[in-house]
């Protein structure tokens, strides 16, 4: 079985909250914050505490965004629930296994890791 892991995409006031990856893969890339399903929660749960512990910011999910299964991206193998989400603070620092976290102009957004492009292109289209 593929290791499930889930992504939260936070959009608010034409900008976009990313996490600047603290450990391979992609360290130093730019990602969506998000990470593994643990033991005993549901995926929406995951999000949330997987953003919180990230960027410090509380999330309420909003929308299932998607799935995202190809095997090529993620070199962990994983699956990604993917959700849109609202944040409920704005305060963003860097934790856990992101260096930093930070509010990106949608027009300004950096290289990202994983397939995490795409899945903010999904989203813009469905908002």
């Amino acid at each position: 079985m593929r290791p499930t892991t889930v992504d939260a995409v936070i959009i608010g006031r034409g900008s976009i909250l990313l996490v600047k990856r603290r450990f391979d893969p992609y360290k130093g890339l730019w990602a969506i914050p998000g990470g593994f399903v643990e033991e005993g929660e549901t995926a929406e749960q995951a999000a949330a505490r997987e953003t919180f512990e990230e960027t410090g910011v509380r999330i309420k999910v909003t929308k299932l965004l998607g799935v995202y299964s190809d095997p090529k991206r993620d070199p962990r193998g994983t699956v990604s629930v993917a959700f849109i989400a609202k944040a409920l603070s704005n305060e963003a620092k860097g934790g856990d296994d992101a260096e930093e976290a930070k509010w990106f102009k949608l027009s300004e957004i950096p290289p990202l890791a994983f397939d995490h492009a795409k899945m903010i292109n999904d989203a813009r289209r469905m908002l």
